[in-house]
């Protein structure tokens, strides 16, 4: 990625990432963890494979149209934080409907799955502001504050969850997932209030160019917290209880029974592993929700359950995705030659 100043970036290099050698090396990290699950874990492929075979088509597909039902209700979030944190600067500021948000979140997801330090989150930031007419600093204020919302939800219910879980059962490794998840939302509220407390003294401290920048950030970050908070955590829940309902689906899917308490850890699980800044998460998710539902599942099972959200989590969202963002391109390349055609 490059950047024209600090307002808006240029362009995105996405091909060059796609078969850069960092790219690469995740799915061979990917695979070799595979390899090792079968090879020194006892795992039975055979049975693995089996279970997958057996799958029932009509509820994999209801789970995947639930998971992408989560990026309408995050779009519609989206479109509100942008109200909320409207540009004024720019008079031109056109925002994008919910469902166009939701289109631009998983073109987001697609390039946070083939390139790394989740660019992908800059991206959708990047084409946001370019259809919104605003600048990428301040779109991009309004991802961290999606963030934050997020992250505050995930850890209310994992911690909720566990509760249940361990009050249940004797499942205490799941608590390391609430640690993670408190871990990360104490962080990132703590920058926020970093931001509200030392954000206008720190921007000073910089050159005007960077200051300018920063003032549209924080403008984009704490602005988009102030209005409808109670109906953006609604969309926020109702789009994470849709990933719970997907994973569930799954195991449904795969005629399988596991404790309902351990679900929601799961998928949270599963959101908060894929921060790590591999292509998707690859090489932490895919051991991380394994592990997870060896609690309640043989091994077998769980890996069976991991392959098939992960085709949707992942493969879905590469071949969407990649459907999307070559479609997004090829529209902008031609209104590019129809611009020059009228310009001559």
């Amino acid at each position: 990625m490059t950047f024209n100043g600090p307002g808006r970036p240029r362009g995105v290099s996405l091909r060059r990432r796609f078969f850069s050698i960092p790219t690469l090396a995740s799915f061979g990290v990917a695979i070799a963890i595979i390899v090792m699950l079968s090879t020194s874990t006892g795992l039975d492929w055979d049975e693995t494979w089996e279970n997958i075979k057996s799958i029932n088509p009509w509820l994999y597909l209801a789970a995947m149209a639930v998971y992408y039902l989560s990026f309408v209700f995050r779009g519609y979030r989206w479109r509100i934080l942008a109200e909320n944190a409207t540009d004024h600067s720019a008079e031109d500021a056109n925002m994008p409907s919910p469902l166009h948000c939701a289109r631009l979140l998983i073109l987001g997801w697609f390039v946070n799955s083939v390139a790394w330090l989740r660019l992908g989150d800059a991206y959708r930031a990047l084409i946001f502001s370019e259809d919104s007419n605003t600048t990428f600093s301040w779109s991009l204020g309004t991802v961290l504050a999606e963030r934050v919302l997020d992250m505050a939800t995930v850890a209310v219910v994992i911690f909720f969850s566990v509760f249940v879980l361990t009050a249940t059962s004797d499942l205490a490794v799941a608590q390391y997932i609430v640690i993670m998840a408190f871990v990360m939302s104490f962080g990132v509220i703590g920058i926020i209030l970093s931001m509200r407390i030392y954000g206008t003294r720190a921007a000073r401290l910089l050159p005007s160019r960077f200051e300018t920048a920063f003032n549209r950030f924080q403008q984009g970050t704490l602005d988009g917290l102030k209005g409808q908070l109670p109906l953006m955590l609604a969309l926020g829940l109702i789009g994470w209880l849709l990933e719970i309902g997907r994973l569930y689906l799954v195991v449904l899917a795969l005629d399988l029974e596991i404790a309902l308490a351990l679900v929601p850890v799961v998928a949270l699980g599963h959101a908060i592993l894929s921060t790590v800044p591999t292509p998707g998460g690859l090489g932490a998710v895919e051991p991380g929700i394994t592990g997870l539902l060896l609690l309640s599942l043989d091994r077998d099972d769980a890996v069976s359950v991991a392959i098939v959200d992960r085709s949707i989590t992942y493969v879905s969202i590469i071949l969407i995705g990649g459907a999307l963002f070559l479609l997004r391109n090829i529209l902008k390349a031609r209104a590019k030659k129809r611009d020059a055609a009228i310009m001559a």
